[in-house]
């Protein structure tokens, strides 16, 4: 979900803090480009891709988690000083950290997004492009609730995003715009490591 100046409560609310780095400080978003690329390939091994819906704020996911959407419009790369970038990455990386926050530790979504954007922006930064640049180019394919091209939403999307910032009513035109989405099967078992062994001490007898 990424934030746009049609909807400035949105905005105001999504925009990444930023923090003032002090001298010496490494900033926080440095990461390598390869450890980047491991961590999405990861995330792909893990989670379908679908690119067939129109998707409020460029993306999302599904209800179940096992699904990140794009919008079916956005396009998958943009040139940036002279080379093509792709863009995909970047929202899968976003959308997976947040849903994972939400779903699997129970966090509030606006907090989730904090965290998943800065993760977005370390993606971003480690191709070597700049935020500003990138924003920017996301900001021209922006659908937001009650756009008439937002026609074909899937209705497994997960709402939760959205309810923070839009009225029964909007979210009511919206559904009547859904269309059946197929329920993938997870590609991988979520594992949290220690849960199997701590249920198993709990209920084991004195």
């Amino acid at each position: 979900m990424h934030g746009t100046d049609r909807h400035p409560k949105m905005l105001k609310a999504l925009n990444p803090v930023q923090k003032v780095m002090h001298k010496g400080h490494r900033p926080e978003w440095l990461i390598g480009q390869s450890m980047m690329d491991h961590a999405v390939k990861a995330i792909r091994a893990r989670a379908h891709l679908e690119r067939g819906y129109d998707i409020p704020y460029l993306a999302g996911y599904s209800i179940d988690g096992h699904t990140i959407f794009i919008d079916r419009h956005m396009p998958k790369s943009f040139i940036y000083r002279k080379r093509k970038v792709l863009t995909d990455r970047f929202l899968i990386v976003h959308e997976a950290v947040e849903k994972s926050l939400i779903q699997l530790l129970g966090m509030h979504y606006l907090h989730a997004h904090q965290i998943a954007l800065h993760a977005e922006q370390a993606a971003v930064r480690a191709e070597g492009i700049t935020w500003e640049a990138y924003d920017a180019f996301m900001q021209d394919y922006i659908k937001v609730i009650g756009d008439e091209d937002l026609t074909r939403v899937p209705d497994t999307l997960d709402l939760t995003p959205y309810r923070d910032f839009h009225d029964a009513e909007e979210l009511k035109k919206m559904k009547a715009g859904m269309w059946p989405c197929p329920n993938f099967e997870p590609k991988h078992k979520v594992h949290i490591a220690g849960l199997q062994q701590s249920k198993v001490q709990v209920s084991a007898p004195e």
